[in-house]
């Protein structure tokens, strides 16, 4: 029966994908005006093998003034975990939730760290409620008007 308890582990963490754009610089640089900044966050889940799970948080941050670019920054990080003995509810709760919230740390010091080396003053990314997300986009896919909760 030892083989039925669940399993939840960290393998890695690890950083995926990165890049930075300044595909308006150095002209843009001597603007004065304060640039719109364009925050998008997206959360995957992918198996990789029995029981082992790839989960990345990926965070796109566009800041413009008007519409010129002054930087594109993306960046994608993930964990593999290995996740196993779990009904699939509650599977499906760990990945959306537990996983990102591991991993989302790593991104957020990775972004801010990403764009100061490109010259600009970090953007700090905000805490996200991952589980308010999860249950969001839950909701989402079951046709259920936001903000309502199951009876």
């Amino acid at each position: 029966m030892a083989d039925q308890e669940p399993v939840f582990q960290i393998q890695r963490v690890y950083l995926k994908e990165a890049s930075l754009e300044q595909p308006n610089s150095p002209a843009i640089l001597l603007e004065q005006e304060q640039p719109a900044v364009d925050i998008q966050l997206g959360v995957e889940a992918t198996p990789v093998a029995e029981g082992i799970f790839e989960v990345s948080v990926t965070a796109t941050v566009q800041t413009k003034i008007g519409d010129k670019t002054v930087f594109l920054v993306e960046a994608k990080q993930a964990g593999i975990f290995e996740i196993r003995n779990l009904p699939e509810e509650q599977l499906s709760q760990i990945m959306g939730i537990a996983c990102p919230q591991i991993v989302y740390p790593y991104l957020r010091g990775n972004v801010a760290d990403l764009i100061q080396r490109g010259g600009f003053p970090p953007v700090h990314l905000s805490e996200i409620n991952f589980q308010a997300m999860y249950e969001q986009q839950q909701a989402d896919a079951a046709g259920a008007p936001a903000g309502s909760l199951p009876q």
